[in-house]
């Protein structure tokens, strides 16, 4: 296996191949993508990403496997928190950071990790990963929100698989906006009717704009909005200005805006990048703001206005990010999702794998829980 140290090293072309052929490819992990996140230095040493992008050869001297390897200073914007990991380490006087990583940068989307067309070579990057992780002494290595495959490879290798649980919405052959909420119990018809109605008489119109259709003014006023939204939490953004530009150059049949206006004037902005599934259209929901508060805008802007488009452009499937259980009221399901963990310490690698199976058990007690609490008048299960 060899590292890189920068993306400029990088057979593009091959990278994207290579992505094609895996099981669940996303914009995510696009080289396109994450040269972005580098160039525009929301990935950086400064912001604790160092760029180390992976390949692995075969004895032709042909690369067959790639993966998205970070070195991290800290566990800021990966959405599986180790955070408890850590603090032990430390207790112990050992350091935990840095650490290897394989993910998509601000993003818990779930997909292919160790990009391969084969399971031989996905093999292959899995044990290249756990020796590489081995020679340089560091503390682990973690793969996040892998495909199943990833993981499984991931396992036979030794590593430690945790689950966790995210939420999203199926198109099931609605005919409209309509028909979706007639699949829905009626009390969750009544309450999103009612969410909505409350944004059309504050007099906001939403629309859907996409790839060459958003202007610079739309753009612009997206990132007030994007930086809104983490100085209302007291921190600063994650990504630059510059990201989102270069972003616009290099992948902009992926890009949507669902924008509210209020008398003509943007008051708040939503951005979903699409993908495919097998061949079928997925949107995935990412960031969220607003300049203006109005009741229940985030709801119709995140979710309604994004749903009724979906529906019309036959899209499979919408991923709306991590956690979020308040998205089942709006007719999306619970799923599960997968990252892997190699610890380097026998010691704290056992008391890792306890803490995980003790929040396995409380994980699938929870996923049970919220089977019993589909918004569907009939479940999906059983339909």
């Amino acid at each position: 296996m060899q590292v890189l140290e920068t993306f400029a090293d990088l057979p593009m072309v091959k990278w994207q191949q290579l992505l094609a052929a895996s099981p669940a490819p996303t914009p995510f992990v696009d080289a396109l993508f994450l040269q972005a996140m580098a160039e525009s230095q929301s990935v950086c040493p400064d912001t604790g990403w160092q760029v180390r992008p992976a390949l692995l050869f075969n004895d032709a001297d042909e690369v067959v496997g790639a993966m998205p390897l970070y070195a991290k200073g800290h566990s800021y914007g990966e959405y599986v928190f180790d955070w408890a990991w850590a603090r032990a380490y430390e207790e112990a006087g050992l350091p935990y950071f840095p650490k290897w990583l394989v993910a998509s940068p601000f993003s818990p989307v779930p997909g292919s990790r160790l990009l391969a067309a084969t399971p031989e070579a996905r093999r292959g990057l899995a044990l290249g990963l756990t020796e590489w992780a081995k020679a340089s002494g560091w503390s682990s290595a973690h793969v996040l929100f892998g495909h199943e495959s990833d993981h499984q490879a991931l396992t036979e290798a030794g590593w430690l698989l945790r689950k966790g649980i995210q939420f999203h919405w199926h198109h099931r052959g609605y005919r409209d906006f309509t028909d979706f909420l007639d699949a829905l119990a009626q009390p969750k018809r009544k309450k999103i009717r009612a969410e909505r109605r409350r944004v059309a008489d504050a007099g906001v119109v939403c629309s859907i704009r996409c790839g060459s259709e958003i202007s610079d003014a739309d753009w612009a006023f997206f990132y007030r909005c994007y930086c809104q939204t983490y100085f209302d939490r007291g921190n600063p953004p994650y990504l630059t200005e510059a990201f989102f530009s270069q972003l616009r150059q290099s992948m902009p049949q992926a890009l949507v805006l669902a924008m509210a206006h209020r008398a003509e004037t943007p008051i708040a902005c939503a951005l979903l990048l699409l993908g495919s599934d097998q061949g079928r259209p997925v949107a995935y929901g990412r960031y969220w703001g607003a300049v203006e508060q109005v009741p229940m805008l985030h709801f119709e802007l995140a979710y309604y206005t994004p749903l009724e488009w979906a529906i019309g452009q036959g899209i499979e499937r919408i991923e709306g990010g991590a956690q979020g259980e308040h998205k089942m009221a709006r007719g999306f399901d619970p799923v599960e999702t997968y990252s892997s963990h190699w610890i380097s310490r026998p010691e704290f690698r056992d008391a890792v794998a306890r803490f995980l199976a003790r929040e396995q058990g409380g994980v699938d007690h929870y996923l049970s829980e919220l089977d019993d609490r589909r918004p569907f008048r009939t479940s999906p299960k059983d339909a």
